[in-house]
């Protein structure tokens, strides 16, 4: 007779623990999949074994037999990861358990389509062939490393990349290949299976039904899949003898989880590289400002790509001051300048890519007699005007709502929509070009199932002229006969209550314009702004992200922001906003009380006061912060300290809950 400690693959504060079976089966080992009775009515639960001994902890213990076992197992490193997510983000056991657990039933895997063309690899560049030469060895004697690569838009990163997998195929290895957004994936997997065989590729993203999922994730597991190709929980993958994880377009928000835990990708690369004595590669042609100064202070080897791989010059850059515009009598959200190079564009047979990181048709909904603003009743935030049919919708929750004849404050008609969103970008670019095919790309129009790759496809083939789009287009997509980006609000960003605003503005321009002159002739980007003058739109102005990185680093030192620390948000959370607010101050009491005896009470200054947040309610919950800023050597005390709060103030109780973000990409 056997003893084991699992963790249940359940949701649930009762599942954060092990607990302990007993067991006939001569084959169960750490990593076993398991069925074990649950509860007095012992209902049959998944979960995974941690630990297996020969006799109990505690003796009078009775523990319950297992009812079976799966036929699939993890291995070790993948266990140890669970509880370094557990540790590190502050994260029940289970809910970090579930991160690897297959995705749904069924093992029909996803079929990839023949290829368009046969298409041999791109012959490297002399300098492609050096950032291979740098990273080969570390490969070849299985020693782990990480590589910054920063190389601008259409230097041959992706070919880079793809030689990189070559090596370890050769040596065999397995490689995981992640991009930010599930746009990408197709394009991605369509220059994968022109070079490899499609059955050894699996192909793992939130886009896939759970049975394809599925059918990938046991693919990966049994070791018919030798590349994994995916969004961000493809860091996930059961894969072993990992030989180099790459991060595509690594500065991305998408790679940092929103839900429970909240993890970091690039981070938990790190470790399932560190595990497997594997390569890292982050790659970007604007790197996180905290990737870049890990870059600069030794813990990723930086390497560059300066040219691109074409011989193309970098797109030229122009800032229109819309002031100005104004100023001349033009209320139109397209200065003159960008009207007439679009005009341009399409007598030249080029297409044209529109960015606004918004969509919706105007901002908000607003009363001009007396004020009155629509907001969500859920959420408490203005809500966006949407055509088709009139109505307000809450682009946190879904909320929606017909946008009344009157006004319900004072019964005026002066109900006006205000701001702009990409569905108004595309009612005036149609107004102007009406015999031109307009698509355009945002989270309202690729709901459907399959929309997503028609608008592409269609971009593609040429039959659609004028692109219209959030940051989707802007991430990393490739199309020959683009020649103008228009940024067509590069401020809004910038307003944004976020420490980070100016490095996403500066990130979101050079990326969209990217996509401009990527094969034949210098492209041509115009960015719209307010603030012509910000040092985030000047810089990008002139591809100088040097320039950018001193400016902002010499910000966040003096204001001590990430990197020189971490930025911790605690949000409390209730139907009931005084329960909120009476936990969320018995929160920071706690810990202000832990931190000054540990440390003093000048410590307990970087817990600021409890406040409520920036989006006041989300799903009809009312949420208060704690922001803490944490310096570097304080991280274990934090992580210990956080857990502790949570187990003291939070377990157990009804009608309130918290979560634990560290490093969040927003604190809205």
């Amino acid at each position: 007779m056997a003893y084991v400690d699992v963790i249940l693959a359940e949701p649930g504060e009762q599942a954060d623990t092990y607990y302990t079976y007993k067991t006939k089966e001569e084959n169960i080992t750490e990593g076993s999949v398991v069925v074990v009775p649950f509860t007095r009515n012992n209902t049959p639960k998944t979960a995974v074994v941690f630990k297996v001994y020969d006799e109990l902890h505690e003796k009078g213990f009775s523990a319950k037999e297992i009812l079976g076992k799966e036929e699939y197992s993890f291995p070790k490193e993948l266990l140890d990861t669970v509880l370094w997510i557990s540790r590190r983000y502050i994260s029940r056991k289970n809910d970090a358990l579930r991160l690897i657990m297959p995705p749904g039933k069924g093992e029909a895997a996803p079929h990839l389509e023949e290829g368009e063309e046969e298409k041999d690899k791109e012959v490297l560049t002399l300098r492609q062939k050096e950032v291979i030469d740098e990273i080969a060895p570390f490969m070849e004697k299985a020693e782990y490393k990480a590589f910054l690569l920063h190389g601008v838009t259409a230097s041959g990163k992706t070919e880079s990349y793809m030689n990189l997998i070559d090596i370890a195929l050769k040596n065999g290895k397995t490689a995981i290949f992640l991009v930010p957004e599930i746009a990408l994936t197709k394009q991605i997997i369509d220059r994968f299976k022109r070079r490899y065989d499609e059955k050894i590729i699996g192909v793992i993203h939130s886009r896939l039904t759970k049975k394809e999922r599925q059918g990938e994730w046991m693919g990966i597991l049994k070791g018919d899949k030798r590349i994994v190709i995916g969004a961000r929980s493809a860091v996930f993958s059961p894969l072993r003898d990992i030989g180099v994880i790459i991060l595509d377009e690594e500065h991305e928000t998408t790679y940092k989880s929103d839900m429970t835990p909240k993890y970091d990708t690039q981070e938990v690369a790190m470790k399932r590289a560190m595990a497997h004595n594997a390569v890292l590669v982050l790659g970007s042609a604007t790197p996180s400002v905290t990737t870049m100064y890990r870059a600069k202070t030794g813990i990723y080897q930086l390497l560059e790509l300066k040219e691109r791989y074409s011989k193309v010059p970098l797109p030229l850059m122009k800032t229109v001051d819309m002031r100005n515009e104004l100023l001349s009598g033009n209320t139109s959200i397209f200065s003159t300048e960008l009207t007439e190079d679009i005009k341009k564009c399409l007598r030249e047979d080029k297409q044209v890519i529109l960015f606004l990181n918004r969509r919706g048709y105007s901002n908000f909904i607003s009363c001009r007699q007396c004020g009155y603003i629509m907001e969500c009743p859920h959420c408490g935030i203005s809500l966006t005007y949407h055509r088709g049919p009139d109505r307000g919708v809450c682009h946190y929750c879904g909320y929606k709502e017909t946008v009344p004849e009157i006004c319900p404050s004072c019964k005026s008609k002066y109900l006006k929509y205000f701001g702009a969103g990409t569905q108004k970008v595309e009612e005036t670019a149609r107004e102007i070009f009406p015999d031109v095919q307009i698509s355009r790309l945002d989270l309202d129009t690729i709901k459907k199932r399959g929309a997503l790759e028609e608008i592409l496809n269609d971009f593609k083939a040429g039959k659609t002229k004028i692109l219209i789009g959030t940051q989707i287009v802007a991430k990393g997509l490739d199309f020959d006969q683009v020649s103008l980006v228009g940024i067509v609000s590069a401020d809004i960003t910038l307003n944004i209550p976020d420490y980070r605003s100016s490095e996403r503005t500066f990130q979101l321009i050079l990326q969209a314009g990217g996509r401009a002159g990527r094969r034949e002739s210098q492209g041509r980007v115009l960015i719209q702004s307010y603030t012509p003058l910000h040092y985030a739109i000047t810089c990008a102005e002139n591809h100088d992200y040097s320039g950018f990185y001193e400016k902002e680093i010499a910000i966040r030192e003096s204001l001590q922001y990430p990197p020189f620390s971490d930025m911790i948000q605690v949000l409390v959370f209730s139907t009931d906003e005084e329960r909120a607010k009476e936990f969320g101050l018995k929160a920071r009491k706690y810990m202000e009380d832990k931190v000054i005896k540990e440390y003093g009470h000048r410590e307990a200054e970087n817990i600021y006061p409890l406040s409520i947040a920036f989006l006041k309610r989300k799903s009809g919950a009312f949420r208060y912060q704690i922001v803490i800023r944490c310096i570097k050597n304080r991280r274990k005390f934090y992580s210990a300290l956080l857990y502790e709060m949570r187990e003291e103030i939070f377990k157990g109780k009804k009608g309130v809950n918290v979560t634990i973000d560290i490093n969040p990409y927003s604190f809205m």
